[in-house]
């Protein structure tokens, strides 16, 4: 669903209380939102309820929906705080879990019955050099290849420019290239400098 028709939604649930509406919004977020959460609480049930909870939240406070411009990036955002929120409460330990030190699980590309017989090796190399990316590259990964977020959206969901979800998405196609041993070479607008010279925020 385009943003265009996120928003004429967005103003029917605001002003018009409209349930139909908003079920369409939930419909729209809900299982990357869920994905999203699972992967790092890494428990279905828990995720499903913090995503439930945002949404609540969200329908008591419909008449704030207008006023919100990118209602994807609100909703990853809510998701994120309060995922870290679960975990900080279940470790709690002082200095709070930060997102560079998250275990980001991705979703394995599922083989046709075509792949099966014709790439599942080149299927798995791609899902370990994946699991492989450190960290950050991989929520970033998952944000942008996953759930379909653009590179602005996911500097607002992480707090990072979107310069730096550049690099991150340069370096693992560069990572996925070289385990599958393909000539990579990365524009030079995306990657400027060495990971030594340059390090990723």
């Amino acid at each position: 669903m385009i943003s265009e028709q996120i928003f004429t939604l967005q103003k029917k649930v605001s002003l018009e209380d409209d349930e139909l509406a908003f079920r369409q919004i939930f419909r729209s977020f809900y299982t990357g939102l869920f994905q999203f959460s699972t992967s790092m609480v890494k428990v279905k049930e828990v995720a499903e309820e913090i995503v439930e909870d945002v949404f609540v939240k969200l329908w008591n406070n419909r008449k704030e929906l207008g006023n919100i411009d990118n209602l994807r990036v609100y909703l990853y955002v809510a998701v994120r705080n309060h995922s870290l929120n679960y975990i900080n409460r279940k470790a709690n330990k002082e200095a709070p879990v930060e997102l560079n030190n998250f275990d980001i699980v991705c979703s394995e590309l599922a083989p046709s019955p075509e792949d099966l017989m014709v790439a599942s090796e080149m299927l798995h190399t791609v899902n370990k050099a994946i699991y492989e990316l450190p960290p950050k590259c991989r929520i970033v990964y998952k944000l942008v290849k996953e759930d379909g977020l653009k590179y602005k959206e996911v500097a607002e969901v992480l707090n990072i420019s979107s310069r730096t979800v550049e690099n991150h998405i340069a370096l693992a196609i560069k990572k996925i290239a070289l385990a599958l041993k393909v000539d990579f070479k990365a524009p030079s607008d995306l990657v400027t400098a060495s990971p030594a010279s340059r390090p990723l925020k």
